[in-house]
């Protein structure tokens, strides 16, 4: 059984690789504190179904590059529409 983990995309700038982080809190020991932990992983994405803002389930396998490690299994949420203004022109 493969390890899978659930995470959003934080980038799809790379060809066939997402960037997935994955939070989850945590208590500090001492103090008991919450607090927020975070960890990056790049992910095989063959389609490039997943962009910017999903919530998705990675998956583990074996090594694809040198730190490419998971690969997608499925996107579980889509993200909301993206507003980008639109750039202004010089005018000269």
């Amino acid at each position: 059984m493969t390890k899978t983990l659930t995470g959003i995309v934080t980038s799809d700038k790379s060809e066939k690789t997402i960037t997935v982080t994955i939070s989850s809190p945590k208590t500090h020991p001492i103090y008991k504190k919450q607090y927020s932990f975070s960890r990056k992983f790049l992910a095989h994405d063959e389609s490039s179904s997943a962009k910017v803002g999903d919530k998705v389930i990675i998956g583990e396998t074996r090594p694809l590059s040198a730190r490419k490690r998971f690969t997608l299994l499925q996107v579980v949420e889509r993200a909301g529409i993206k507003h980008e203004e639109p750039k202004e022109e010089d005018k000269t």
